[in-house]
């Protein structure tokens, strides 16, 4: 069978499964994913540690720390090859640098902000955590596969491997009973059983699609999609795309305002970063931030909002009540998946700090 056979076999055999296989979601009124990000649920633990914004060069195979303070670069790490996302563990205490070429993960302690271990790991291009903190995700985008490991031991639960070219992001539904994968080189998205490892669904979305979250209501995923500049609208019970929002060239990368009621929306070669309104499912505003605005993360009071210049080789601190560009700062070669930690929320899941 042909590849793109495949596809479809799966996508019809994921919508036949999708009335046995996996839970229907929570329904709207009974859940706000997001309830726990607010500035007031930091993890007591985690009250002094002093906010930083890591950085990771893909090109440079490094790490920049910069006080989300006084906005200066205060040390540069070294790491593996390509590392593309800086990933707050499940349990908040640790940072997971995803060096996809060098086959690892590299372990920063964020009290000490220095290396203090190294995981080995398939081609990791991104990292998830399940929502009970069970288990790793490895999103081994070259390999266009993922693969499962015990959180705790690092042992290796498995694989699925992905009838689409790269692999991307993800995220999950509100009970942690599957995710949604993006396939940036295929066009598709994939709908994953967690406790049967195995695809489900399948959605041809064309394009080149990137980032997921789940809406606050967890009725919908929003994906990202650089390739048709914008960001589906997706029913995973369906596994259909019910709606579109044109928001610029490059779409590329999301973060949840620190209020849990607005999705931040980086378009990468527009330079813009656009704010769609979760109860409304619509665009509010665009704004003009220059450069070429990647990953984003946002401080502990929802005030700032950080975005990875990917082809300027720096980062723009914006002032969410406006959308003025506050600072640039010089990062290394290529900077990417960066995060602002510590955060507010429960515990991580995963990627570049998605909280809930």
């Amino acid at each position: 069978m042909s590849r793109s056979g495949a596809w479809r076999l799966i996508a019809l055999i994921g919508v036949l499964a999708l009335a046995w296989s996996v839970p229907a979601s929570v329904a709207a009124d009974d859940v706000n994913v997001y309830a726990n990000i607010g500035a007031s649920n930091l993890d007591p633990a985690l009250a002094g540690l002093h906010p930083i914004v890591y950085v990771p060069n893909e090109l440079g195979a490094s790490v920049t720390v910069i006080d989300a303070t006084t906005l200066k670069v205060v040390k540069t790490i070294r790491v593996g090859s390509y590392p593309h996302h800086v990933t707050p563990a499940w349990d908040l205490r640790s940072l997971l640098v995803n060096n996809m070429r060098s086959n690892a993960l590299t372990v920063i302690d964020p009290w000490s902000i220095a290396k203090v271990g190294r995981v080995p790991m398939a081609a990791p291009y991104n990292l998830y955590f399940t929502p009970d903190g069970t288990t790793a995700i490895d999103i081994a985008e070259p390999l266009d596969r993922i693969v499962f490991y015990d959180r705790a031991t690092w042992a290796n639960l498995g694989r699925v491997e992905i009838p689409s070219r790269g692999p991307d992001h993800a995220d999950f539904s509100a009970d942690g009973s599957y995710f949604l994968v993006s396939t940036e080189y295929g066009g598709w998205v994939y709908k994953v059983d967690v406790a049967q490892r195995a695809i489900v669904g399948a959605l041809k979305v064309g394009g080149s699609p990137v980032d997921i979250k789940l809406s606050a209501d967890s009725s919908i995923f929003y994906v990202a999609n650089q390739g048709r500049g914008g960001v589906s609208l997706v029913d995973a019970m369906s596994m259909t795309e019910i709606g579109f929002l044109p928001t610029g060239a490059g779409t590329h990368g999301f973060a949840v305002s620190r209020d849990g009621t607005s999705l931040y929306t980086s378009n990468r070669r527009a330079g813009t970063i656009s704010v769609i309104d979760f109860a409304t499912r619509a665009v509010v505003a665009t704004w003009d931030v220059g450069g070429s605005p990647d990953m984003l993360s946002v401080s502990i009071d929802g005030t700032q909002l950080w975005a990875s210049n990917r082809w300027n080789d720096n980062v723009s601190v914006i002032d969410t009540g406006d959308g003025n560009v506050m600072t640039r700062i010089k990062a290394g070669n290529g900077p990417h998946g960066l995060t602002y930690f510590p955060q507010p929320g429960r515990f991580s899941l995963g990627h570049n700090g998605v909280y809930r």
